[in-house]
């Protein structure tokens, strides 16, 4: 093995071995900026802050049954950043077709996984558009990487940055790599009857409680893979490949905590309820029936601290599959129905469940991983992350992030991703979807202002009435 290489986890591997011509696996990210930056100024916090994690300098090498991640000795910024700018007066409309045709295009494996465009002439200031393969890291993780990028204040603090030499590993015979794995399986083993000792001695019925658990974690795993395919809609149909995506004017996240407070619920029970209301609206205008049975959405469940650092990159989330009652007409019952489906989903393993089948699947043969791919992927329409941001505006080299969206690939044969991002008092809502499905993008993101909406007007409405009835 050549000294710079290491090995990709199997969760890792799981994610680029999904990558497919219809649904390269990138997270995408776009930043709107309400100004031109320089692009050199661009340049130096990103030899600072992001070229930092070696990940973004490293290429894949496939082996077939092995992947690798190994330094590239011909590692040059140029293949990475590019700058390029819109015609005209450009509009919004003009930068998402922009940013659909560069979500179409899969990255170069030749090189790191990852690039930027800096897009100039945009409504008077500029945008960032990031894409950055799945098998790096995690959405969640990623989008903490991109926000690192960005200042509290418009006058970023850099500093000289020295240039990154990697460190040459001891080169082991495959002896010394056996024995090596050996001890670190026994220390391993050696913890963990530690530490069910130790759990134990502190609670007699540990054993019960554990044992409570392992039930509930194989009827989970059961329950998943015994769980009905999606119905036949329009919003599942054979993918092209080309991607187009759209983005809502932000609503007002004060407007929807109160909702929720009003309703008794989460900020993110209001926001899949909306979601619901927005495909409600798409099955109307359309003259679709609506599935009685209701659709489900893959939602990712993050299972790294927030509140410790982003040191390593790497996937380390599961996934969910949330029932959306689309099925339910009146606002308060869907939020109820949706609020009901959401607690249980807290109090179940499933994320751990599909996280551990993503590892059992990255250690397997490829044949293996892309017939479960299909199988899971044909449980859902959409996916869909909800992901809390910044509460305070942030600054790229000098520029105000007006408006930052994000999304994540969708897998198999899924072809919509809907994602919801919060920001400095606002909610952001996008969504990207494959050209070749039966709906309008920027008709759904109408639909999800217009579902917020009524959502919130039953409500207050109904708040209102409850503190004139206590008041009478």
């Amino acid at each position: 093995m050549s000294p710079t290489r290491t090995p990709m986890s199997a969760v890792d591997r799981a994610w680029l071995r999904m990558d497919t011509p219809e649904n390269p696996m990138m997270i995408c990210g776009v930043l709107a900026l309400d100004r031109q930056i320089s692009v050199s100024h661009l340049r130096r916090i990103l030899e600072e802050r992001f070229l930092r994690f070696r990940r973004f300098r490293q290429r894949v090498v496939d082996k077939g049954d092995r992947a690798y991640w190994q330094e590239d000795p011909l590692f040059d910024l140029d293949n990475h950043l590019h700058q390029v700018a819109l015609p005209g007066n450009a509009d919004k409309a003009q930068l998402q077709q922009l940013v659909g045709d560069l979500n179409s295009t899969a990255l170069d494996f030749r090189r790191p996984l990852w690039q930027m465009h800096y897009i100039d002439n945009y409504q008077g200031g500029s945008a960032l558009l990031i894409r950055i393969h799945h098998c790096i890291a995690d959405g969640i993780s990623l989008v903490r990487v991109m926000l690192s990028l960005t200042d509290r204040t418009p006058e970023p603090k850099l500093k000289k940055v020295a240039s990154a030499s990697p460190v040459p590993a001891r080169k082991q015979s495959w002896l010394q790599s056996a024995l090596s794995r050996a001890v670190d399986n026994v220390q391993m083993a050696n913890y963990q009857t530690r530490l069910f000792i130790q759990s134990v001695r502190e609670e007699p019925n540990y054993p019960v409680k554990l044992a409570s658990t392992a039930g509930e974690v194989a009827l989970d795993l059961l329950k998943l893979g015994l769980a009905p395919f999606e119905p036949k809609t329009g919003l599942r149909q054979p993918l092209s490949g080309r991607k187009q995506v759209a983005w809502a004017e932000p609503l007002d996240l004060a407007e929807v905590k109160a909702c929720a407070k009003a309703l008794g619920g989460t900020v993110n029970d209001i926001l899949m309820c909306t979601a619901t209301g927005a495909l409600q609206r798409h099955f109307a205008a359309n003259k679709e029936a609506i599935p009685e049975c209701g659709l489900r959405v893959a939602v990712p469940f993050n299972l790294r601290p927030l509140d410790q650092p982003i040191e390593t990159l790497g996937n380390r989330f599961g996934l969910v599959l949330v029932p959306l009652p689309v099925e339910v007409q009146d606002p308060v019952m869907c939020f109820r129905q949706v609020q009901e489906n959401m607690n249980r989903l807290k109090r179940s393993y499933q994320a751990q469940v599909t996280y551990s089948l993503l590892d059992l699947f990255g250690r397997g043969p490829d044949i293996l991983e892309r017939r479960a791919l299909s199988l899971l992927s044909n449980k859902a329409s959409a996916v869909l992350t909800n992901v809390p941001g910044p509460k305070e505006p942030l600054y790229l080299a000098g520029a105000k992030v007006t408006q930052p969206m994000f999304w994540v690939p969708q897998s198999g044969s899924i072809g919509i991703g809907m994602s919801i991002f919060s920001y400095a008092g606002t909610v952001q809502f996008g969504i990207t979807m494959d050209k070749n499905i039966q709906a309008d993008p920027n008709a759904l993101i109408g639909y999800f202002q217009e579902s917020f909406q009524a959502l919130s007007h039953v409500a207050l409405a109904g708040r209102q009435s409850e503190l004139e009835r206590k008041a009478g």
